[in-house]
């Protein structure tokens, strides 16, 4: 059995050969966050067993030659049933799969990703990451560290420029009700996290953090609300406003 690479050099293998090829190819997921953010081993040490990436919709076909070409097996029984949206690759050498969502991210809520991709060289933009987090309806501890760190790391801002873009989370979440009402609640949920004192942070960095979940916040109460999203609102959680994501066989 060969010696298993690195997951984060193998992540950045991949990403500039897919660039060499003319093949946009972005990380997704908890390997993205821990490259937007900082020191991140100073919430909690993490193991990452597989690699998450997304792609736009034109280049789903060349996925699977690029990954065969990489050293992957394709599942071929679900990426022939899923691959216009979803696709799926092992690394025959190991238990390490790559997960491949094409055009848009969908689990708990949709998120379109397709013309944005290019923002960033190496992970979806900020403000798409920090919702791919905040999207989860059943959001763990681990996965509101994820949204803690994206905020400790990076300023908030109204443009894409190094920043979680509370404008563009403001467009989608003002189109999209459940989305909004998801996020809302994550936000909070990560404020309850936040305050655990045994969480190795400084009261500067959870101020840092507990700021930009206000700010994200203000964002919702400012945000322009159509007469169906107030509508919308009014049925609240009486109604599920959620896709329930099934857990995919690899």
């Amino acid at each position: 059995m060969s010696i298993q690479p690195d997951i984060l050099d193998e992540m950045n293998r991949l990403i500039e050969a897919a660039r060499e090829r003319q093949i946009l190819l972005r990380a997704i997921g908890g390997l993205a966050v821990r490259v937007q953010s900082g020191d991140f081993q100073k919430f909690f040490k993490r193991e990452y067993r597989d690699l998450d990436f997304i792609t736009e919709a034109k280049e789903r076909r060349k996925m699977e030659p690029f990954f065969q070409e990489m050293g992957y097996e394709s599942n071929r029984q679900f990426n022939l049933l899923n691959g216009s949206k979803r696709q799926i690759y092992q690394d025959p050498n190991s238990e390490r799969h790559i997960d491949i969502f094409v055009g848009d991210f969908m689990m708990c809520h949709r998120l379109p990703m397709n013309s944005r991709l290019h923002l960033d060289p190496v992970t979806i933009p900020l403000a798409e990451l920090l919702l791919s987090k905040a999207q989860i309806v059943e959001l763990n501890r681990k996965d509101a560290l994820d949204i803690a760190s994206i905020l400790l790391y990076n300023e908030t801002g109204n443009d894409d420029d190094n920043k979680i873009n509370l404008a563009y989370i403001a467009h989608l979440c003002s189109q999209d009700w459940g989305l909004y009402k998801t996020t809302s609640i994550n936000m909070k949920r990560v404020e309850d996290v936040v305050a655990d004192e045994n969480l190795n942070l400084t009261k500067e960095e959870r101020d840092i953090i507990l700021a930009r979940v206000s700010q994200i916040h203000q964002t919702f109460a400012d945000m322009p609300k159509s007469l169906a999203w107030q509508m919308r609102d009014k049925v609240g959680t009486r109604v599920r406003w959620y896709e329930e994501v099934e857990e995919v066989a690899r």
